[in-house]
């Protein structure tokens, strides 16, 4: 898989919340939130209290990105020498997936009347996101030989996202969500440009669910702090 121009995963499970849960989060990490159930992620979790109607503007960090721990090995057993995934084609698909995902967020949340940001302020909604179990079924590195892949899709990842008040620092919400990078549902080849096209459409399907569910946060906010709908 080759560069993703410009090229996080969860989309913001916290920003697609429905109801408050009874127990709260365990986890240093998510300390005083409270676990929810979202419409459109995985798993998510809110500060009881939270209120995200201030917000006009987000930053969106760059994310870390960290393959699936069998993925080089699975890719390389499968493929002759000239062929094998080196540690350099996995440091070149990071580094696309990075840029790829702020690109396409930054792209979304202006069309959606957002401002992006590059410093922080009372109105500025801090996103930090990760792409964590990233597994790219078919990366296209150079080799001498012509062979081809064929998959159905390019693979899959996961984004876990946090939200911060980009002043305080104080961790509003986080989100855990994993999805394919699905492209025409037919076995096709697959190339640096289709890998390219899959992911950016999955990075594109994570930030309007992150519009979304912000839209909501702000109109049911704040967060309620007993089990139940945010008011």
């Amino acid at each position: 898989m080759g560069a993703f121009s410009r090229c996080l995963l969860a989309a913001t499970a916290l920003l697609a919340v429905l109801s408050m849960p009874v127990v709260a989060a365990t986890s240093p990490e998510l300390d005083g939130l409270v676990e929810v159930k979202p419409k459109r992620v995985d798993e998510a979790w809110l500060l009881p209290g939270a209120d995200f109607r201030q917000y006009s503007a987000v930053i969106i960090d760059e994310p870390d990105v960290a393959f699936d721990k069998d993925w080089m090995r699975n890719m390389n057993e499968s493929r002759n020498l000239s062929r094998r995934v080196s540690q350099e084609d996995a440091e070149k698909i990071a580094l696309a997936s990075r840029s790829g995902l702020v690109e396409v967020f930054e792209d979304e949340f202006r069309k959606a009347g957002y401002v992006i940001a590059t410093a922080p302020g009372g109105e500025v909604l801090r996103l930090s996101p990760s792409i964590v179990k990233l597994y790219v079924n078919a990366p296209d590195v150079m080799s001498p030989d012509r062979s081809r892949s064929y998959t159905i899709d390019a693979g899959e990842a996961t984004l876990v996202l946090k939200a911060h008040d980009s002043v305080s620092g104080a961790l509003l919400g986080m989100a855990v969500d994993r999805r394919e990078a699905r492209g025409t549902g037919f076995v096709t080849w697959t190339n640096s440009v289709s890998n390219r096209s899959d992911f950016r459409r999955l990075f594109r399907q994570w930030a309007m669910i992150c519009i979304k569910g912000l839209d909501e946060l702000k109109a049911g906010s704040p967060v309620s702090a007993e089990p139940g709908r945010p008011k």
